[in-house]
């Protein structure tokens, strides 16, 4: 019988695996490098603070948030039901932090940097930046204290939002600078809200010493955008990216470069416009390492797209058809996009090639 993980679609390839596989992914050394901390919230956890907050939200419709079609739903919806009903106090957000990284340390995730909107944080839940970014990095130390995971926090900008706002934000970052706040994204919505609207606020973030990565190509939109979040905003890494495929020159100069694109195996918005059948084959994201581009598998919304981190990696070998070789290298992808120094990355890729392969040997042939 095919299975489905991540609501996705059955593979065409119609591959069985064996307990080995499951056993492999879920011990295969991780780093997570696109996670939304509001999309990573427990379902438990959603109800109780919806009780807590006295949220006019009703079970049913928290429920609903949880369950996720053939043709999904996008989760922004969600995100907005947080900031507006749930989040009171900086210790939920302490509590949201803590648990992903419990969850995704259960996975191997031996590293995450996850993003957070403090713009909504702010504005709507009326929680001050300063309050809400300590309980977050004290989560983070209680989570590496806790459970042998490191992380670092990225403020995000709400794209939807005044390119003001974004500017504002960057301020905040530099006035409450705290080691485990590594840099800057962008996300939300991309449709009419391209990257250069936002040049001010990356601009200031590069002065101020912060690394940068965007959302950028995640809605179909045109490669221009991937293409503005690198020789515009000057991005260290992309998430998403997709549409990059669409200007194969363009692809290989940033596959010269070496620039690391964080994907996501259960996107909503191919399972939303792809056919299941042809869903995995026609996902831009399966030529993506064919034009040489550092690709690199994330849980993006683990909670929302019901899917963890083993998961993800799974996807990507039994949907996608991707080789062990080739996951192998996505591995070392992850470590070469992460804001950690250069000590560590040599340290990880030494130590994680040789449990990679002593892993992929209890595989069956």
């Amino acid at each position: 019988m095919k299975e489905t993980l991540g609501n996705v679609p059955a593979s065409r390839l119609g591959m069985t695996l064996t307990d080995a596989h499951h056993a492999f992914f879920t011990a295969l050394p991780k780093v997570e490098l696109h996670c939304h901390l509001l999309g990573a919230v427990r379902h438990e956890t959603f109800i109780a603070l919806a009780e807590k907050s006295q949220a006019p939200l009703s079970r049913a419709e928290i429920d609903s948030f949880y369950t996720r079609g053939e043709k999904p739903v996008g989760v922004l919806r969600v995100l907005r039901a947080l900031d507006d009903y749930l989040l009171t106090q900086a210790d939920d957000l302490h509590r949201i932090a803590y648990e992903y990284l419990a969850d995704a340390a259960a996975h191997q995730v031996r590293h995450s940097e996850f993003f957070w909107n403090p713009t909504g944080t702010v504005r709507v839940s009326k929680i001050p930046y300063a309050d809400a970014q300590a309980a977050i990095v004290t989560a983070i130390r209680d989570a590496a204290r806790d459970f042998g995971i490191s992380a670092r926090l990225i403020p995000s900008i709400d794209r939807e939002a005044d390119p003001d706002e974004a500017v504002a934000l960057v301020d905040w970052m530099r006035t409450h600078r705290a080691d485990e706040v590594a840099g800057l994204g962008i996300d939300y919505r991309e449709n009419d809200r391209p990257p250069e609207l936002f040049w001010k606020a990356y601009r200031d973030a590069r002065n101020a010493g912060f690394k940068t990565t965007a959302h950028a190509g995640e809605f179909g939109m045109p490669w221009r955008n991937v293409e503005t979040a690198v020789d515009l905003l000057q991005c260290d890494r992309i998430d998403h990216g997709y549409t990059i495929v669409d200007n194969p020159e363009l692809a290989a100069s940033y596959a010269e470069r070496g620039i690391v694109f964080t994907v996501v195996p259960t996107n909503s918005y191919y399972l939303r416009t792809l056919a299941p059948d042809v869903w995995a084959e026609q996902h831009p994201m399966r030529r993506m390492p064919g034009l040489g581009l550092k690709i690199h598998p994330n849980t993006d919304d683990p909670t929302l797209h019901k899917v963890n981190p083993s998961e993800a990696w799974q996807l990507m070998f039994s949907h996608f058809g991707f080789s062990l070789a080739e996951l192998r290298q996505f591995m070392l992808n992850g470590i070469d996009g992460a804001w950690v120094d250069e000590a560590t990355r040599n340290a990880w890729r030494a130590a994680w090639t040789v449990e990679f392969d002593r892993l992929a040997a209890t595989l069956p042939g």
